[in-house]
């Protein structure tokens, strides 16, 4: 009996899970097309490159999606049983709360385990990936796409412009092509009659074939232009080559991502913030010897320059106004010169200090959202069996509401971590907030506290008016 329970629980539970995940990285994903369509679009990629950069980019919205849609799943399954009197039948035949939502604790708690796995071991490499193949994307320039009437501009010095393209793509007519490779100081203009277009085979060069035209060259030194003001030269057929090998796409070879903090487990984190602290230590260690130093120079240079006239007066309210007024200067030059190279220094250490926060904050992560799948689900399921109302309306306002005031409180915590105000445990000031919630709701929900009901509150309520009502009476 129990076996089929279980069965019954667990297939209640996993599809909402499974599909709630789903949406939920789908939803990510659209987010992340909007965000970089204009870098997408236009630039003739291969669907290759688009679906890999999809698939990393996916990859990587899975530790945030784990934990909303165990939150979603845990109040629809548990409001569907109250809802349909199947967690009342339960209770009828001797099972309690807590029983009915020990299964979907095992898989909560197995998906905090797989959530921690995949942050820790494929989540950085993921990164990594969608870093790069994103920063390739961003630097390769839009496909050469000329059309009638317009000002092409993506070569770089030249501006090309055509009034008529026939139906092959490449017959081209009254063709405009301004150089600008000289400088500002020459002008140079092709204008053909026709002409044809077409690239190398190694998609490295572009080739116009022009018919029928004419260059113009006039320099706008003054020099040149009293010898050589205009130049017209007519041709009947010309070959111009543009290079166009930014415009294809290519794969990084550098490691300029890989040793950054998102692309490092919890182990090569560790190792990169005790790098750090050592730099910053030698930092200090460099401005103290600076300092001293510096100190020691401006002390002899102030004594130097102060010497002639303290050996006529020791105290230097004694001293002639010009005197005493050199001196002022001096020192006033030395404190600003000290001043400057405290605040650069402070600068230095103030990047630093940020960058091994940062570390923190992504090593605090990886344990942070792991948790959140075991935290959201006592929250999720306890809530589910004490509003008993199932189907995606309340089960999706309330899990958005739940995840929302999660994310935000984390932000919150995360920005202060960053900026040093506390320290990397405020990292788990979201968890800390929510523990105390699902403590207070799964005490509700296991013990049927009517704490949560409101027709016992009105009950409550109106007895309270009674009794009033009878002692104004006597």
């Amino acid at each position: 009996m129990m076996k089929r329970l279980d069965r019954l629980i667990l297939k209640s539970f996993l599809g909402p899970l499974a599909l709630t995940f789903a949406i939920a990285v789908f939803v990510l994903l659209m987010q992340f097309v909007w965000k970089y369509v204009d870098d997408l679009v236009g630039k003739g990629l291969e669907f290759r490159i688009i679906a890999e950069l999809m698939l990393y980019a996916s990859a990587t919205f899975v530790p945030m999606a784990l934990p909303i849609s165990v939150l979603f799943a845990s109040i629809m399954t548990m409001g569907n049983f109250g809802e349909k009197y199947e967690l009342v039948a339960m209770k009828a035949g001797g099972i309690s709360v807590r029983r009915v939502m020990m299964p979907m604790l095992l898989i909560a708690l197995l998906l905090t385990g797989v959530a921690f796995f995949f942050a820790n071991n494929v989540l950085p490499k993921a990164m990594y990936q969608y870093r790069t193949i994103l920063y390739d994307v961003q630097r390769k320039k839009p496909a050469v796409s000329i059309r009638p009437s317009t000002y092409y501009t993506e070569i770089d010095g030249y501006v090309i412009r055509v009034n008529g393209k026939d139906p092959d793509g490449q017959t081209l007519r009254d063709i405009i092509i301004y150089d600008h490779t000289q400088g500002i100081r020459r002008t140079s203009i092709t204008v053909a009659k026709r002409g044809f277009m077409e690239t190398t085979p190694d998609n490295c060069y572009l080739l116009f074939s022009l018919y029928n035209g004419f260059n113009y060259s006039e320099p706008s030194d003054e020099a040149d232009y009293t010898t050589r003001p205009h130049t017209s030269i007519g041709f009947d057929e010309q070959v111009l080559t543009f290079d166009i090998s930014s415009f294809a796409f290519s794969k990084s070879e550098d490691d300029y991502f890989e040793h950054h903090y998102q692309m490092l487990n919890v182990r090569q984190l560790d190792s990169s913030v005790t790098k750090l602290q050592v730099k910053i230590d030698t930092i200090r260690s460099e401005y103290a010897r600076l300092m001293l130093s510096r100190f020691r120079a401006y002390q002899t240079a102030a004594s130097d320059s102060a010497a002639p006239y303290l050996s006529v007066a020791k105290r230097l309210d004694t001293l002639p106004q010009p005197n005493r007024g050199e001196i002022l200067r001096q020192a006033r030059t030395i404190a600003s010169a000290g001043r400057d190279d405290a605040n650069l220094y402070r600068q230095i250490l103030s990047s630093e200090k940020e960058y091994i926060n940062r570390h923190y904050i992504e090593w605090m992560r990886k344990f942070t959202l792991s948790v959140a799948c075991l935290l959201l689900f006592l929250i999720g399921a306890p809530f589910g069996s004490i509003v008993r109302k199932g189907g995606l309306g309340l089960p999706l306002v309330a899990s958005v509401l739940f995840f929302v005031l999660y994310y935000v409180i984390g932000m919150i915590s995360e920005k202060s971590v960053r900026e040093g105000a506390t320290g990397p445990i405020g990292m788990w000031v979201a968890t800390f907030v929510f523990i105390p919630i699902g403590a207070v709701l799964t005490w509700v929900a296991t013990t049927d506290s009517s704490i949560f009901d409101l027709s016992a509150w009105k009950k409550f309520f109106s007895f309270r008016r009674h009794l009033s009502g009878r002692r104004n009476s006597r």
